[in-house]
């Protein structure tokens, strides 16, 4: 996933065979800015375990994006049983990574995070099925058995089901199995359909040696329920001070600087991945950067800055199949943040928009080698 999530993965978000072990990856070394001066020290706590779906993050560490802006950025990795939205709620970090939806949902539930910034403008979830059993739609899913991470990365397919007359949530229609952070689930056909990200258990699966004729990709961005991925967040709290909002203009400002630094330079960011420890190795992970530059670029709005048509779109269908409970109130999310980082690498020269980005043919590798 996702996913990752994070919510285990998802997080989305990652998702892989791996020893959830949480991390600390220490802002990188290089710098832009006199030794001599005081950097303010944050935390931002990713999604997942590291993988090139966080290189953007690495880059703005590794290259001296943060260091630059005059922070001190601790990463913090994900696993499976780390929650973003908790690990910032209970001020043990002060931003994170974390799916659109899962946000929506702890603000439903009463924890008032604030999306500052989207990265991710389209969603990589998808559904796999085998080509012989004849399920190429969410609709014929009914009766079967279907896998998910859950823990946050379910909502997608949750609504996609709930669309088709299931209930997913209570078993209804449809029996729902827990996946593992491997596909061994789906290349066993213990399950009739396993979800897949496009950045990562898609390519674990053709990795085994599987034929992409063999298999069918249903995609929740073409179902109609593919909603916003991968957004950096922080606690309304936390941005009621001016102070910290102009942290916060520093902390997405050399992000979306390492998204841009990633989209330009795959090869380099795939090496910066490496340094963190992954669990799959070097062909993997240059699929991935491939694939999540197709989920950030080209960015019509400027990268980081939330598209309100988007926005909406996701907060229906979380209402419309029960993701969350009310309608979202005002301040789930706001751009003035990311649209001041914007601007500022905008007067730097740097491209915000990639519309000319084209993404490199990546070929899967046995094992991911």
């Amino acid at each position: 996933m996702e996913r990752g999530t994070c919510m285990m993965k998802k997080s989305v978000v990652g998702a892989l065979v791996l020893l959830g072990v949480c991390g600390a990856v220490v802002a990188g070394t290089a710098s832009a800015s006199p030794s001599s001066a005081k950097l303010t020290k944050v935390t931002l706590q990713l999604k997942w375990v590291p993988q090139a779906q966080f290189a953007g993050y690495y880059a703005a560490s590794l290259k001296g994006f943060y260091k630059a802006q005059g922070l001190d950025v601790t990463l913090k990795n994900g696993g499976p049983n780390i929650v973003p939205e908790t690990v910032v709620a209970s001020g043990q970090a002060q931003f994170g990574v974390d799916w659109l939806p899962s946000l929506l949902a702890a603000r439903d539930s009463n924890t008032p995070l604030v999306n500052i910034a989207q990265v991710f403008a389209r969603s990589g979830m998808t559904q796999l099925t085998w080509k012989d059993s004849g399920i190429t739609t969410i609709a014929q899913m009914k009766g079967k058995k279907v896998a998910n991470w859950l823990g946050g990365n379910q909502y997608e397919l949750f609504a996609a089901m709930t669309k088709a007359g299931m209930n997913p949530a209570k078993n209804q229609g449809v029996t729902i199995v827990q996946q593992p952070f491997d596909m061994n689930l789906f290349l066993k056909k213990q399950v009739d359909s396993a979800s897949a990200m496009t950045y990562n258990e898609l390519a674990q699966v053709l990795e085994t040696g599987v034929k992409s004729s063999q298999i069918n990709v249903i995609k929740m961005q073409s179902v109609g329920t593919g909603m916003l991925e991968d957004g950096l967040f922080s606690t309304e709290k936390y941005l009621s001070s001016p102070a910290n909002q102009a942290i916060a203009v520093k902390v997405i400002a050399a992000t979306l600087q390492g998204w841009i630094y990633c989209r330009d330079h795959q090869a380099a960011c795939v090496q910066m991945t490496l340094k963190e420890g992954p669990t799959l190795p070097k062909g993997h992970q240059t699929w991935m950067m491939n694939e999540i530059n197709k989920l950030i670029w080209p960015s019509t709005s400027g990268v980081g800055i939330m598209n309100k048509a988007d926005y909406a779109r996701t907060a229906s269908i979380s209402k419309q199949f029960g993701v969350i409970k009310k309608a979202p109130t005002a301040g789930a999310y706001r751009t003035d943040l990311a649209a001041k980082a914007v601007a500022q690498l905008k007067a730097k020269g740097l491209d915000v928009n990639g519309a000319s980005w084209k993404p490199a043919k990546v070929a899967v590798t046995a094992g991911g080698k």
